[in-house]
């Protein structure tokens, strides 16, 4: 999608400067909705739900969606880049919205954001969105940690245009996902990509006996083939004490894009339910 027409789409975005970044954000829907956060995936932008926009705000919600720090249009990457960092530029943004509480959705490192904010706000927080993530607050098994560690050193070797070849073609099923994936993972640089995959590969930290203690919708796509999350997604869903757990067929890692028909009826579902009975 070319800039005019996401801005015939999403409209105009808002810039906040923070850190050395000009970070980019969209809302967009009724003022009085309930705000509904949509933080998208590592290398990818907030075009990433432009298949949930209308039917949130035709369901009257507000709908934010951002460009995280160095993806998209919010440049340049900034003076560091962490998880937490990612947060606070997450709750500088919905400050000035004036929003008291939102339901977070999260697909991938979006869902680590989004649960970091949990973690760390959870009086802001209604409920809580992941799609395609795993848990951020236990730490994976020793010999699987070490290879996420690794990770950036093997991506630091790889050509930069296999690379996104590469995670265009894993990241989605259909082919106009896939185009999408490798048209915003193009906008990254390399050094920028490093950076980012530096933080996905030290942010999980240990809270031994944490429970999301809100209404907590976890979802991924059925060949949804990256890392750990299709194994590990039942364990996780089976501890939390208020989760819906839904696999979403035909779909990928970006399988809100790749399956929007059937994603868009279980998050509407769960919203309704969750607004009914908070």
């Amino acid at each position: 999608m070319a800039q005019d027409e996401d801005e015939r789409y999403w409209g105009r975005p808002a810039v906040l400067e923070r850190g050395g970044s000009q970070i980019h954000y969209w809302v967009v829907g009724p003022e009085d909705g309930p705000l509904v956060v949509c933080t998208h995936g590592a290398t990818m932008d907030h075009r990433l739900f432009d298949p949930q926009l209308e039917p949130l705000v035709d369901a009257g919600y507000r709908v934010l969606a951002w460009d995280i720090r160095g993806h998209g249009i919010s440049k340049p990457i900034g003076t560091e880049f962490t998880v937490p960092l990612v947060v606070d530029d997450l709750m500088a943004i919905i400050d000035r919205l004036g929003a008291e509480e939102v339901v977070l959705v999260g697909q991938s490192f979006g869902g680590y954001v989004s649960q970091e904010l949990l973690f760390r706000y959870p009086e802001r927080v209604t409920a809580l969105g992941i799609i395609g993530s795993t848990d951020l607050l236990t730490v994976p098994p020793r010999l699987e940690y070490l290879a996420l560690r690794l990770t950036p050193y093997l991506f630091r070797l790889w050509p930069a245009g296999h690379l996104r070849k590469v995670i265009a073609e894993n990241t989605a099923e259909t082919p106009a996902a896939k185009r999408y994936a490798y048209n915003a993972t193009c906008q990254l640089s390399k050094r920028e990509f490093l950076t980012v995959w530096k933080a996905v590969a030290v942010c999980h930290h240990a809270e031994p006996g944490y429970r999301i203690r809100k209404p907590f919708l976890l979802t991924h796509g059925e060949h949804d083939g990256t890392g750990t999350i299709a194994r590990d997604a039942p364990a996780w869903a089976e501890r939390e004490p208020d989760c819906r757990y839904e696999v979403i067929p035909d779909a990928g890692h970006n399988a809100n894009q790749d399956n929007p028909d059937t994603f868009n009826e279980i998050l509407l579902e769960f919203l309704e339910d969750v607004l009914e009975t908070g």
